[in-house]
């Protein structure tokens, strides 16, 4: 008998072969994992034939450059562009203000000149009827004074003129007749001396230029350049005037039947009226 049979063994009883039997299902599931694992894959990887090359960091620098430089040319051309159809406008907008100025202006103008007009016509007509009025005022003091003067003469009025008819003028006296009838209907102007208009003064003149005689040119001297004549004897040729003589602010021609020629105003221009329209004051025989 062994000197250790009496001890008593503390061991566990081996379990080899449960313990080998659940390792080898480990280790062969863990293998079949694996190889269900291969199989879901790809069978073998296709070998790699060519090489791709990739672009360059300087290339793609070179294009941005490039784009970006042709983007700030295109955009200074449509500013430059902007600017010049901005310039086109503002000077077709001054070019739009000058010329509606300039109309207004022609429109201001032209209506001054016509309110100008309007009131020197008006002026023309004022100053004809004071002077008819002061025509009048003189006729009828002249017609006292020669009443009152002739009334231990005759008893006969002497405001009737001469019944001297043109028709029997000759002489340098037609011809000055003639003359001063061949104008009527010319326009009067002031300081007119002909051919087709007149003032009262440059019609005597020509009138009397057509019988070789020169007067002077102004009314107030031509009331004085002959004899003074009463009103009841007058002849053709005779010089008639309105005022004082020497003093005369108009002057026409008589014509013989109570008639005469003159260059009245800018209204009536040249006409023939009876010597009852408008009385002169006096009159002078140069002829």
């Amino acid at each position: 008998m062994s000197h250790t049979a009496h001890i008593p063994s503390h061991r566990k009883p081996r379990q080899r072969a449960s313990k080998s039997a659940l390792r080898a299902g480990v280790a062969g599931g863990f293998l079949s994992t694996i190889a269900v694992a291969g199989a879901a894959g790809p069978a073998q990887a296709e070998p790699v034939t060519q090489t791709i090359e990739m672009p360059t960091i300087a290339s793609n620098f070179s294009a941005a450059a490039a784009a970006s430089a042709q983007a700030t040319q295109q955009l200074a051309l449509d500013i430059e562009r902007q600017a010049d159809q901005d310039a086109a406008a503002e000077k077709a907008a001054k070019d739009a203000k000058k010329a509606h100025a300039e109309a207004v202006r022609k429109d201001e103008a032209k209506k001054k000149a016509e309110a100008a007009e309007k009131k020197a016509k008006a002026e023309a007509e004022a100053k004809e009827r004071a002077e008819r009025a002061s025509r009048s005022t003189e006729r009828t003091t002249l017609s006292a004074s020669s009443g009152s003067s002739g009334s231990s003469s005759s008893g006969s009025s002497a405001s009737a003129p001469s019944s001297s008819s043109s028709s029997n003028v000759s002489g340098s006296a037609a011809s000055i007749v003639a003359f001063a009838k061949a104008q009527v209907g010319d326009a009067y102007v002031s300081g007119g001396t002909g051919p087709n208009a007149w003032d009262c003064s440059g019609l005597v003149q020509a009138a009397y230029r057509t019988a070789n005689i020169d007067l002077p040119r102004v009314s107030q001297a031509q009331s004085t350049a002959g004899t003074q004549v009463s009103l009841d004897n007058l002849q053709p040729g005779d010089i008639l005037y309105w005022g004082g003589a020497g003093s005369a602010y108009h002057v026409a021609i008589y014509i013989g039947g109570g008639q005469f020629v003159g260059a009245q105003n800018s209204s009536t221009g040249t006409v023939q009226r009876s010597m009852d329209y408008d009385r002169p004051t006096g009159a002078v025989r140069v002829l």
